[in-house]
């Protein structure tokens, strides 16, 4: 384990200062007082020199994955065949519909978009044609801003026209918008970066259906790997903040890991959302009446503590439900004691993950 404060440089001050005045004396070829004008010269450099030192430091710790970040990251990465998962844009189903049936061929035009809000547009993927009689078509829209301001539009919401066309009656997305994605941070990419070698083998291992997996999209937090049957692969994920994977992703992912390049010949490959183990949280947390004046602040924090251990639960498959870790965020938020009804500790197995079913945190006042 590298220690996060790694240097190749030593920055102690008052050692930089006596070599610094060490130097300067053998060149001069006598020594040199506090109060001598040289002296003040080489301490008014002193600074230059930590500053340079700092900056090679950090140079060098760029050479290192655990250190490295941003473009000196993505160089690291080339070096294993690992690039940053781009960010991608959300997409949905749409049913289109006419105000009523022509005797002639309908075109809606690609492009033509829709909105629920006047502020997130989608925009209809290819060009739809009407035949004859025809009033209903299914097609797919894409949102026109990146990243995953586009996800989350329940089916229905989107149906606002913007760009309205004769006998044009409704544009309405059927399906939950899914698949946009942020450009994939540091830390993420970090692990990919670490687990890449793993994919260099050719005979189906788990880090290696596990680092082709995590190359779909940057929302997925984890993979867990299992096999019902010999020359069967089952792939399990979740995705970032505990949400269950959408048949969207589980499409993209099983496409992705289907190539001939991706997967061994013999190998029966299918992507699952993961077993749910559901729970319900009840907790009391109790503030001392000496903390009264602090107690609007411990609230939001414990509020936000709950909020964390949910979203850690669903966030890696197999992930014991354990209310230990609940009443040591709920501690540290300030609260002075704990009472958990609900959740018990639980196993969870390995292609499962922990989903919290109701949330209800209590607040209660006593004396210390």
């Amino acid at each position: 384990m590298l220690k996060p404060d790694l240097n190749f440089i030593d920055l102690n001050v008052d050692e930089l200062e006596a070599q610094a005045k060490k130097v300067v004396e053998e060149t001069l070829g006598r020594s040199i007082a506090p109060a001598d004008p040289v002296f003040l010269l080489v301490k008014s450099f002193l600074a230059l020199i930590v500053n340079l030192a700092s900056l090679l430091n950090f140079c060098a710790r760029q050479n290192l994955l655990p250190f490295a970040g941003g473009p000196y990251l993505d160089a690291l990465g080339t070096l294993v065949g690992v690039e940053r998962i781009p960010a991608t844009y959300a997409q949905c189903a749409v049913q289109i519909n006419l105000s009523a049936p022509r005797q002639s061929s309908t075109v809606i035009r690609q492009g033509t978009r829709i909105t629920a809000d006047n502020q997130i547009f989608f925009a209809l993927d290819e060009e739809v044609v009407f035949l004859p009689g025809e009033v209903t078509k299914e097609s797919n829209a894409t949102c026109l801003s990146i990243g995953e301001i586009g996800n989350g539009f329940a089916a229905g919401e989107l149906n606002q026209i913007v760009d309205n066309q004769p006998f044009l009656l409704s544009i309405v997305n059927t399906t939950t918008s899914d698949g946009g994605a942020d450009i994939e941070d540091d830390e993420p990419f970090r692990d990919r970066i670490h687990i890449a070698p793993e994919s260099f083998a050719c005979a189906g291992p788990k880090g290696a259906y596990i680092a082709r997996t995590k190359e779909v999209s940057s929302l997925i937090a984890d993979v867990a790997i299992g096999s019902s049957s010999p020359g069967h692969v089952d792939i399990y994920l979740v995705m970032q903040n505990g949400q269950l994977p959408s048949d969207q992703i589980i499409n993209m992912v099983q496409e992705h890991l289907s190539a001939k390049t991706v997967r061994p010949l013999n190998d029966i490959v299918a992507v699952h959302v993961p077993n749910q183990v559901s729970y319900n949280l009840d907790v009391t947390a109790y503030i001392s009446n000496d903390d009264s004046a602090q107690a609007a602040q411990i609230i939001s924090k414990a509020e936000q503590a709950v909020d964390d251990f949910i979203s850690w639960q669903a966030s890696k498959i197999g992930n014991d439900l354990n209310p230990s870790k609940l009443i040591s965020a709920l501690m540290n938020a300030g609260a002075k004691r704990v009472e958990v009804i609900s959740p018990t500790f639980t196993v969870v197995d390995d292609i499962s993950v922990a989903i919290c079913a109701n949330r209800q945190l209590n607040f209660l006042t006593e004396d210390s």
